[in-house]
């Protein structure tokens, strides 16, 4: 009798670890992001939050592999006819999520869409240099560049195709709102300022996504992410400072994710308007930013200090160039030189941006004699006044600048050149030089245009490079995923372990 209790324990307790074993990995991720997206028509905005959620939605001309090399996507292959002409073979098998086909006709469509200037996409600037799109052949569309501009594919990496009927059915402001792509992720639902929800595409031409449902909360306060995580109400948070991320090491259901970027953490200055039109007040906040202690004490060594905007990341980043070297009395000087004592300057800021940062550098410029007020709003309010005129813009901001493409021309042109909704500042010598360095696929001479261009933003001070900036997430532990330099969050690429 016993031998028989203890044999059906036996076979319950079996029984119960084959269940267990059967049940299959979970298929939903929760998202916590620090803003929500300022669009989700991929051919606007291109900050982080925005970014993270429509990337998913759509399929870009050309992507990046794990190492960073530059991969097929919706264009199988490309060739170059001569050095201002590029043709591209495009996919067949590819369906936007209405079952309509993604064709060379979509191709061109996106492509002239975002380099109409009417368009006004603040990703202008990347993709200007493009002269013409056309087809030429059943499967082929040819890019034809104004110069010679070597930055192109890397650029083109960005470029998500969207569907050309489908857009004109529907206006670009409803598109906004209820994007459609060809991507691995249809769009569900946006409830503003709360959550995006996307569905998987079981129709998706690589395959269906293992993870069905994704949803990408707005939680603008950390503790709260970190909270959210711990409970298990997120599975996966972005931005998650170096402090706290010592802190999670302990925890050991969760784990970090970080990676070094591209990406340069700077302090814009406003060059057109305000005290700091005054070249003197803005070589003063240069001298008043410690970039070292700013990464020692606020990113336990999750950053590296730079003297450039520009990170060691990206082609065109120069050594031995001049900087401003931390020297609170010399800034005092120029302040009392520039009788801008007490002077007050709008910091305009937004919830993504480290608020830590945010406040030191409020004490620095403090203690050297200017009066800096914070002025917080939500990121697309944030986005449209850096991006306004410059009496809207603030005198001063912090940003975290990624291209994509790994190559100066993709930061100072569309931070600094003249007319760049970005640029707060003007200089045709500069602008000659930029415009020199992406009209050459001579690599020598890029790096000189380059090196002259850093040059001049150091005379002039428009903005202070602080930092190359680490990206740290904090995942469930159970969460198969590595990011890139490029912070390309492809939930595609993610599994559950089961």
């Amino acid at each position: 009798m016993q031998r028989r209790k203890l044999l059906a324990m036996i076979a319950a307790i079996a029984m119960s670890i084959g269940a267990a074993a059967a049940q299959p990995a979970k298929d939903t991720l929760s998202v916590d992001l620090p803003g929500q997206p300022a669009t989700l028509d991929p051919h606007i905005q291109w900050d982080t939050d925005s970014y993270h959620v429509y990337r998913n939605i759509f399929d870009n001309l050309v992507t990046r592999d794990a190492a960073g090399k530059i991969v097929p996507q919706v264009a199988s292959a490309w060739t170059y006819r001569s050095p201002t002409e590029i043709e591209f073979t495009i996919r067949t098998d590819i369906k936007f999520h209405d079952g309509s086909a993604l064709t060379p006709a979509d191709v061109v469509y996106s492509v002239k869409r975002i380099t109409d200037p009417a368009f006004k996409s603040p990703q202008l600037s990347q993709f200007d240099t493009i002269k013409e799109a056309r087809l030429v052949g059943p499967d082929k569309v040819l890019l034809v560049t104004e110069k010679p501009y070597p930055v192109l594919l890397a650029q083109l990496v960005k470029l998500s195709i969207v569907s050309k009927a489908h857009v004109e059915k529907v206006g670009a402001e409803k598109f906004n709102l209820e994007p459609m792509g060809s991507g691995p992720y249809k769009f569900a639902s946006w409830q503003r300022g709360v959550r995006v929800t996307l569905e998987a595409n079981d129709s998706y031409w690589r395959g269906k996504p293992s993870i069905r449902t994704v949803t990408f909360q707005n939680v603008s306060d950390e503790a709260t992410r970190i909270a959210n995580l711990k409970s298990g109400r997120a599975d996966i948070i972005r931005a998650v400072s170096p402090d706290q991320a010592q802190a999670l090491k302990s925890e050991s259901r969760l784990k970090l994710l970080p990676a070094a970027t591209e990406r340069i953490g700077y302090l814009f200055i406003n060059a057109q308007w305000g005290p700091t039109a005054d070249i003197r007040v803005r070589r003063a906040i240069a001298h008043a930013i410690d970039r070292k202690l700013i990464v020692e004490a606020l990113y336990a060594g999750f950053g590296t200090p730079v003297d450039v905007v520009l990170t060691p990341a990206n082609f065109g980043y120069i050594t031995g160039i001049p900087s401003y070297p931390f020297d609170p009395a010399k800034a005092r000087a120029l302040i009392k030189e520039a009788g801008a004592e007490g002077a007050e300057l709008p910091f305009t800021t937004s919830p993504a941006y480290d608020s830590r940062l945010v406040q030191a550098l409020q004490q620095m410029l403090g203690d050297v004699g200017l009066k800096v007020t914070i002025q917080l709003t939500d990121h697309p309010t944030f986005l449209k006044r850096r991006q306004g005129n410059p009496n809207e813009a603030g005198s001063i901001s912090t940003g975290l600048w990624s291209c994509g493409c790994q190559d100066a021309d993709g930061v100072i042109n569309p931070l600094f050149r003249t007319g760049s909704t970005w640029a707060k500042y003007s200089n045709p010598k500069f602008d000659a030089l930029i415009d020199a360095a992406r009209a050459t696929i001579d690599e020598a001479e890029r790096l000189k245009h380059y090196g002259d261009a850093l040059r001049i933003l150091y005379e002039d001070v428009p903005g202070v490079g602080m930092f190359q900036y680490h990206a740290i997430y904090a995942a469930r532990r159970e969460i198969q995923w590595q990011p890139t330099a490029g912070e390309s969050f492809a939930v595609f690429d993610m599994k559950w372990q089961p």
